[in-house]
C-alpha cells in the first residue's frame, strides 16, 4: 500500500488523538460524582448505543464477524476471545484511573500517562509485533523517555498512576492491533459489554456514599462523553490499527497530552514549571525526528506523512 492510500487511517488516528484532547472538559464537569459511577454510566450509554447500532443497523456485519470466528481454526477463535476479553479489561481499567486521576488529581498528571504511553507502544510493537523501528524512530523514542523522565521526577504517586493509565492503553493498542481483520464497531460492542458485565454488580461500590442527584446536567455530561469522547475516537483508533504501525499510532498519541497540558495550563489554571514545559518541547521535536523519513521512501504504516487535507477527511 503506498502513501496516498493511507491517508484515511492517518486521519483517522489524528481525528482521535485530537478528540480525547479535549476530554478534560465533560471530565471536569462531572468532577462532583464519584470516579466509579462515571465510568459505570459512561460505559452503560456507550454499550446500549453500539448494542442499538449493531442489532439494527450494522447487523449482516455483526453476523459475518459471528461466523468468521465460529469458521476460524481453534487457535484464531482462542486468539480473538481472549484479545477481545483483554481489550474490555484493559479498557476498563484506563477509564477508570483516568477519570480518577483527571478529577481527583490534575489534567498535568493525566496527560503525563499519555506521554509515556506512546513510548510504551512502540517498544512493545517492536518486542511483541515485531514492527522495525528505524534508527531515528529509536533516538525519537528515547527523547521522549528523557522529556518523561524530566515531567517524572520527585512526583512518585502521580508517576505510578500514569504507569498505569498508560501500560493499560499501550497494551489494548497491541492486542486490536492483533484483532485488526474482524468489524471494528462489533470488537467495541463486544469489548464493552464485557466491561459493563465487569462493573455493573458493583455499581453500589462505585458509587459509594454521593447524594448528588443525578439531574439533566449529569446526563448531557455522561451522554457527550459516551458519544464524542468514546465511541467516536475508539472507532476512529480501531479504524487507523488496520493500517497502520502501534508505534506509529503510539507516536500520534503525542496530540492528546500536549492538548491537555495546554488546558491544564492555559484553560484550568494549573500551575506548571520551567522543567515540565522544557518537557513538552522535546516531545515536539521527537514527534518530527519519529516521522522523518532518513531511508528513502516510507514503507506502509510506517513513519507519518501528513496529507494536506488531513484534518478535513471524513472517515465513514
Amino acid at each position: 500500500m503506498n502513501a496516498t492510500n493511507t491517508k484515511p487511517y492517518y486521519t483517522a488516528a489524528i481525528a482521535a488523538f485530537v478528540i480525547w484532547g479535549f476530554i478534560p472538559f465533560p471530565l471536569k464537569a462531572l468532577a462532583d460524582y464519584p470516579s466509579g459511577q462515571i465510568l459505570y454510566f459512561r460505559v452503560a450509554f456507550s454499550v446500549s448505543i453500539l448494542l442499538l447500532i449493531s442489532l439494527f443497523f450494522r447487523r449482516n456485519h455483526l453476523l459475518q464477524t459471528m461466523a468468521v470466528v465460529k469458521a476460524a481454526a481453534p487457535s484464531d477463535r482462542r486468539s480473538f476471545i481472549l484479545y477481545t476479553l483483554l481489550g474490555g479489561l484493559l479498557l476498563t481499567t484506563n477509564w477508570l484511573t483516568f477519570i480518577y486521576v483527571i478529577n481527583h488529581i490534575d489534567i498535568q498528571t493525566g496527560s503525563f500517562s499519555y506521554l509515556l504511553c506512546p513510548i510504551l507502544t512502540a517498544v512493545l510493537g517492536f518486542l511483541l509485533l515485531k514492527e522495525k523501528l528505524r534508527r531515528n524512530q529509536w533516538f525519537a523514542i528515547l527523547l521522549s523517555a528523557l522529556s518523561c523522565i524530566l515531567v517524572g521526577s520527585g512526583e512518585i504517586t502521580s508517576l505510578l498512576f500514569s504507569l498505569l493509565i498508560a501500560a493499560s492503553y499501550a497494551f489494548y493498542l497491541i492486542t486490536q492491533r492483533i484483532l485488526k481483520a474482524y468489524d471494528k464497531i462489533v470488537l467495541l460492542t463486544l469489548q464493552l459489554l464485557l466491561s459493563f458485565v465487569l462493573i455493573g454488580p458493583f455499581y453500589t461500590y462505585f458509587k459509594g456514599d454521593t447524594t448528588l442527584a443525578l439531574g439533566s446536567e449529569f446526563f448531557l455530561n455522561i451522554a457527550l462523553l459516551s458519544i464524542v469522547f468514546t465511541i467516536v475516537p475508539l472507532f476512529l483508533n480501531l479504524f487507523a490499527l488496520k493500517e497502520l504501525t502501534s508505534g506509529t499510532i503510539g507516536i500520534l498519541m503525542y496530540i492528546n497530552p500536549i492538548l491537555n497540558f495546554a488546558m491544564a495550563f492555559l484553560y484550568f489554571n494549573e500551575h506548571t514549571t520551567t522543567t515540565k514545559v522544557l518537557a513538552y518541547i522535546l516531545i515536539l521535536i521527537s514527534v518530527i525526528i519519529y516521522n522523518l523519513n532518513i531511508k528513502g521512501k516510507p514503507k506502509p504504516g510506517d513513519g507519518l506523512v501528513i496529507p494536506p487535507v488531513a484534518t478535513g477527511a471524513v472517515i465513514k
